[in-house]
């Protein structure tokens, strides 16, 4: 028998659970996650509008109610948890799958004004995420200002432009929904230091802007014009041409008067956030203009745009796991074909895959060939691992080491509680929005 565990219970960690009790019939897998919920971003990342994307919990949900894969929620690994070194004793191998926790910062003046947060703080705020707290983000905010234009930039965009009816129907959590609905959040300009023919957001993702019914989108087209692709994208690749396609559609066309405008801007790039009664007011940007060499350089022409909210969405970024190597040069965990290097060296028994292995980059279906790889790897090694005698029930051990987690039965008691929450509020499914409600739920029925 061998016995994997999966730190991580997101996208990759799931897909590494599959291959495993896929490819090695005498495999199980017990997935470890921190939170007492599985599905990782799926759950606080992806946006409560986006029910498609979100739909995919029904697979990873298929993969852990395998009957060789045990869900173990509430688990730290790590620093104030189960050592790295405690779980190698305990199973034959450990993935470990925990994405990148943090985001990327600007550097630049200003950027720790109230007022100032990242994208991912308020991604946790209206996804519910336990950890998250009300920050009073839309406290006296007229204009918000959006730094980035990927993906998570246009969401964040997206959910500041909705209306109440519109995002009643998720799971957002009351709070948020309530705060989001009394918003006077009048103009969103969201801001790339490059051009549209560079923008990281999906066609999909941008157009979605574009039919917002209480918003209108906005192109000046003298901006883009700066991007030698602007008059021609026929060269480009089909993905970016499809985006400049679009906002050439919008550059085009007249306001609508909508309640609400979205602006689209580009090659201005973030060098101060501006104070203004203690909390920031501003963003100084400097014009930029293509180098010639994929990147872009600055003008020395200001431009400072209002904001009483400011987001940045310029990436994320991993952190170190105590007990495990790091290179905080690239944000991952060095290794070679997911298999964990110390050293230089090989660590039997020891694997990584998802962002933690790659870097954040990539969709969702993007982890499936990461993950793998990764078990390859480890099942290559499995003659060799599965020798070590171990344990009977590694959650046996935990348990009488004081660990107590929130096993399948925990998890489908917190999923009950949140659709009676939300039957009580007359809406669908309603997250539940702390650490003490989803214990609570996930405890519920041995209490």
């Amino acid at each position: 028998m061998l016995r994997v565990a999966v730190v991580g219970s997101g996208p990759s960690g799931v897909y590494s659970a599959q291959t495993v009790v896929e490819q090695e019939p005498r495999a199980r897998v017990d997935v470890l996650d921190r939170l007492p919920c599985p599905y990782g971003l799926v759950r606080y990342g992806v946006a409560p509008d986006h029910e498609k994307i979100k739909s995919l919990q029904n697979n990873l949900r298929a993969v852990l109610e395998h009957d060789r894969v045990r869900f173990l929620g509430g688990v730290q690994v790590g620093a104030g948890g189960v050592p790295a070194a405690r779980l190698r004793e305990l199973y034959h191998a450990v993935v470990y799958c925990v994405g990148a926790a943090t985001d990327r910062r600007l550097g630049i003046p200003g950027e720790d004004l109230p007022g100032s947060w990242s994208a991912t703080r308020f991604v946790s705020w209206y996804s519910a995420h336990p950890d998250a707290v009300d920050d009073g983000f839309l406290r006296g905010v007229r204009s918000a200002v959006v730094i980035g234009v990927g993906n998570v930039a246009v969401d964040v965009t997206r959910i500041l432009a909705r209306g109440a009816a519109e995002l009643s129907p998720t799971d957002m959590p009351d709070a948020a929904l309530r705060a989001l609905a009394a918003s006077r959040v009048t103009e969103i300009q969201m801001v790339g230091r490059r051009g549209p023919s560079q923008a990281r957001f999906t066609t999909k993702e941008l157009r979605e802007l574009g039919a917002l019914p209480e918003a209108e989108v906005t192109v000046d087209p003298v901006e883009p014009a700066l991007d030698p692709a602007w008059a021609d994208p026929s060269a480009l690749p089909a993905p970016q041409r499809r985006n400049v396609e679009v906002l050439r559609g919008w550059a085009e066309r007249g306001p609508r008067g909508a309640p609400r405008r979205i602006r689209l801007r580009f090659f201005l790039r973030p060098v101060e956030l501006l104070a203004e009664a203690g909390r920031v007011g501003a963003v100084r940007f400097e014009r930029t203009v293509p180098d010639g060499r994929g990147g872009v350089a600055g003008t020395g022409e200001f431009h400072v745009l209002e904001a009483q909210l400011v987001l940045r969405s310029v990436g994320y970024r991993g952190v170190p796991l105590e007990g495990l190597p790091f290179d905080s040069g690239s944000g991952t965990v060095p290794h070679r074909a997911g298999r964990v290097l110390r050293g230089g060296v090989v660590s039997p028994g020891e694997y990584v895959a998802g962002w933690i292995k790659r870097g954040p980059t990539g969709v969702i279906g993007t982890n499936r060939p990461c993950a793998k790889e990764t078990v390859t790897s480890l099942l290559e090694d499995a003659p060799v691992l599965a020798g070590r005698p171990l344990p009977e029930d590694p959650l046996a051990v935990l348990r009488a080491e004081g660990v107590e987690p929130v096993e399948w039965e925990g998890w489908q008691a917190i999923e009950r509680a949140e659709a009676a929450l939300g039957a009580q509020l007359g809406r669908s499914v309603v997250k539940l929005p702390d650490w003490d409600a989803l214990l609570t739920a996930a405890r519920g029925d041995r209490l």
